[in-house]
């Protein structure tokens, strides 16, 4: 059967509103990172490029920067049949952050989702860090919380900033908050310092006209209820490392959001090509049934990742992801 006749933005939105699918349609992919440039186009990834001299060039030259960055975003997209962009802006000052949300609408239209990083809730402490942090949730929680307000309230102006520049569809909140054993904070403090204030992000994002992705690795279940409680439009990675069963959490909250993710990106890099696409079958048989399913990696396409595992994937998702 013909796949309908969307835009990979469109059919994005489309799982995201966890609209019913359409007879035909390929279930929707995108990565929250591909970092394989060097090896799929010979370019290293704005990410890991540093632009320590930008003020220093002249503005000629850091045009060509700027477009090669867009045009690499989308030739990534293009290849692999990413239906959203994730932006990675370098440098990460706000005037290149639009410009570069301009350029890549410029070069490829309404065709691609466009998201940003917006989070600005605690997630996970550094090692060095934590035992420090975990005491001031003790000896100083007040002053805590109005610390999350203000990063709240910052992402906020941010976003209605972006909005009233457009080009963009929403953002992913990147804040990671769970080991693959669990939360790193008990329940009862999540829903103290964390839930609160993510609540409040998700909703401000959505009443400004935004499109929410809520992320984070690990074994989400004792807070999965907490993630939703803004009503984000999707849950992403649903982790199988941190035992993250698909079915299970589609069978809980799959008419409430949409889910993202769950194939399993550690055995793209250790295990078996049998075991990769078991992986990615297992995502799709339990993603997709009624909708509300985007095809990706439990994380992302990392450094030190074997393209040709990620391309196993994508050609048996072209084959089965089909409605």
């Amino acid at each position: 059967m013909t796949e309908p006749v969307l835009t990979p933005r469109q059919r994005f939105k489309h799982a995201l509103e966890r609209r019913p699918p359409l007879p035909g349609m390929r279930v929707p992919h995108f990565e929250l990172v591909f970092f394989l440039t060097m090896e799929a186009f010979g370019k290293v990834h704005p990410s890991h490029r540093n632009y320590h001299q930008w003020d220093q060039m002249e503005e000629k030259e850091r045009q060509l920067h700027r477009r090669d960055m867009a045009e690499l975003f989308i030739a990534t997209a293009r290849r692999f049949e990413h239906d959203a962009i994730f932006l990675h802006p370098n440098p990460g000052r706000e005037d290149e952050v639009l410009r570069l949300i301009e350029l890549v609408r410029e070069i490829s239209g309404d065709a691609y989702f466009l998201m940003l990083h917006g989070d600005a809730t605690y997630s996970i402490p550094s090692g060095t860090a934590m035992e420090a942090w975990c005491a001031r949730l003790v000896e100083e929680p007040e002053q805590v919380k109005e610390e999350a307000a203000r990063l709240v309230d910052q992402a906020l102006e941010r976003g209605a900033r972006l909005k009233a520049h457009g080009g963009l569809d929403g953002f992913a909140l990147c804040a990671d908050y769970c080991f693959n054993t669990g939360p790193f904070l008990r329940p009862e403090w999540f829903e103290e310092f964390v839930t609160p204030y993510l609540t409040r992000l998700i909703r401000g994002y959505r009443e400004q006209g935004h499109y929410v992705i809520k992320h984070t690795d690990g074994n989400i279940m004792p807070i999965l209820d907490q993630l939703l409680e803004g009503k984000p439009h999707a849950l992403h990675s649903l982790d199988p490392q941190g035992e993250v069963d698909l079915a299970v959490v589609k069978k809980q909250v799959g008419g409430q959001v949409c889910l993202i993710g769950n194939v399993n990106c550690g055995l793209l890099d250790s295990g078996t090509d049998e075991e990769c696409l078991a992986s990615a079958r297992y995502a799709l048989e339990s993603g997709m049934p009624g909708g509300g399913y985007i095809f990706s990696t439990s994380n992302c396409v990392y450094t030190g990742m074997a393209l040709r595992r990620y391309e196993l994937i994508l050609d048996l998702w072209r084959r089965e992801g089909n409605y």
